[in-house]
């Protein structure tokens, strides 16, 4: 079942309203998971959803929490995205259709995708035993 807009002002920050339903952009290295290892799921702030797993998290050095493959692919879609002068691949989540951030083919392999997430259109579900972990790209 999908929220009106007024449940999602109502049970989203600024941000992640901005962000998740107005496809705004948060300041790179703002969000609270851009350096953030530890071992677990990443999900959608607004539904739920899961979306990506630690172990397919980079270090892109952009300031955005990075990716190189969503969990399942049926959980994310792809839309064409041409505004600000620019020609690039949008993200969203499939399930609620909140702005996730955007995918460039610039990334490590096996996948060579960088998923570009903003922090704030994420929640974080830990592993029941959490250790840091990173990885370069």
């Amino acid at each position: 079942m999908k929220k009106t807009d007024q449940e999602y002002k109502q049970s989203l920050s600024d941000i992640e309203y901005r962000v998740t339903r107005q496809a705004a952009t948060e300041r790179p290295f703002t969000g609270k998971y851009w350096d953030h290892w530890d071992k677990g799921r990443y999900k959608c702030v607004c539904c739920d959803t899961p979306l990506f797993l630690s172990e397919t998290k980079f270090d892109a050095g952009c300031g955005w929490p990075s990716y190189n493959a969503p969990e399942v692919a049926s959980s994310i879609k792809e839309i064409r995205d041409t505004s600000h002068g620019m020609i690039r691949t949008e993200v969203r989540c499939a399930h609620c259709d909140a702005h996730l951030g955007h995918v460039f083919e610039d990334g490590p392999m096996p996948t060579g995708l960088r998923y570009c997430i903003n922090s704030a259109s994420l929640s974080f579900e830990p592993n029941s035993n959490t250790t840091p972990v990173k990885t370069d790209k």
